[in-house]
């Protein structure tokens, strides 16, 4: 089995699961490594997560990286540039991204759409936006959807203690440590969880359903005393969770739900109750099919090991993916990717 070529876009969180992935499977041939630090430039791939040296340097070369022959590229970065997204598209590079273009409006924006279609008609390649939720999460949701001869709705809720998520910027979007809850906390909120939309159409476009309407809710639960995680400091008083998400209507009714429930924190003001399970997927229907998903961690993981899950779906995806039509890729193009055969099993210590 030839192996596929694969470029690693950006080394953070989610790109250093990704890059050791790449490495540690046969089935793929790292050929290249985009790093946004300056510090990591001309750091050796396997030195950057623990690995044997792989010969293959990170750089911050784009022309250079652009130019490598390449099957795909997994492109994780936190916030997207449309210019090398298009000019990886462009050149023929199939791109899984786990980034699911929030800054750019999403893939449901008319311009980002245009100018991705575009890149894709002239280098004949793919775009396959991956990730968790959305991604894994509504995927699995659309499958279990086939038991079903008769489909009223599904909802999807999210819940998770994000304590181990070290990005303030992330939280200080949503308004986590702050105050006031006015009507411009919650407009950022619908901005920072614009990417939920997401999960929503995806889910349309699986079932062919028509999405006629969008409609975004929001409420907030203050801290019951000081909490101070080390990397982030919420003051007594101060916003520590949020219940967020999105209603698709559909034939006049509601059919979608996606929902978030967020905490820094348990010690809170109000009575919120927090599921344990990660994942709670409903299907309402002929018959009805209620999931629910709870992620186990080993002993071994590091506190920021739970990027996995998000990277985890982009490198399964990507034989999907290069063998796909070129284009913006849906659900029904791609469905739920699985790990595939692999030569030897590894486990870890």
């Amino acid at each position: 089995m030839t192996a596929l070529r694969v470029i690693q876009w950006t080394t953070g969180k989610v790109g250093r699961h990704a890059l050791k992935a790449l490495i540690e499977d046969e089935r793929f041939e790292l050929v290249g490594l985009y790093a946004f630090s300056a510090d990591k430039v001309g750091q050796d791939a396997g030195d950057l997560v623990g690995l044997p040296t792989t010969g293959i340097l990170a750089s911050n070369d784009v022309d250079m990286l652009i130019s490598q022959p390449a099957d795909a590229v997994i492109y994780t970065p936190f916030e997207a540039d449309i210019e090398h997204l298009c000019r990886l598209l462009g050149s023929g590079k199939n791109v899984i991204s786990t980034n699911l273009l929030v800054n750019l409006g999403g893939v449901q924006n008319a311009q980002t759409r245009k100018r991705i279609e575009a890149a894709c008609s002239t280098g004949k390649s793919s775009l396959y936006i991956t990730g968790v939720n959305p991604g894994w999460i509504n995927s699995l949701t659309v499958l279990l959807t086939a038991v079903c001869r008769r489909l009223d709705s599904i909802t999807i809720d999210e819940s998770a203690d994000c304590s181990h998520y070290s990005s303030p910027e992330t939280w200080r979007a949503l308004g986590f440590g702050e105050h006031d809850c006015n009507d411009e906390m919650r407009a950022n909120c619908r901005q920072a969880l614009v990417s939920f939309q997401d999960t929503v159409h995806r889910m349309a476009e699986g079932l062919d359903l028509p999405l006629e309407s969008l409609e975004f809710h929001v409420e907030h639960a203050r801290v019951s005393e000081r909490v101070d995680l080390g990397w982030f400091c919420m003051e007594e008083g101060t916003v520590g969770a949020i219940r967020a998400g999105w209603n698709g209507m559909s034939e006049g009714r509601v059919v979608f739900r996606t929902r978030v429930a967020w905490y820094l924190t348990r010690a809170l003001d109000c009575d919120w109750v927090f599921d344990d399970d990660h994942y709670h997927l409903v299907i309402a229907g002929d018959p009805g099919v209620d999931t629910r998903i709870r992620f186990e961690a080993p002993d071994y993981w590091a506190r920021g090991g739970w990027g996995i899950l998000t990277a985890m779906p982009a490198i399964s995806a990507i034989s999907d993916v290069v063998a796909a039509q070129p284009g913006i890729l849906t659900l029904r193009d791609v469905g739920l990717s699985s790990p595939g055969a692999r030569e030897s099993v590894r486990v870890e210590k």
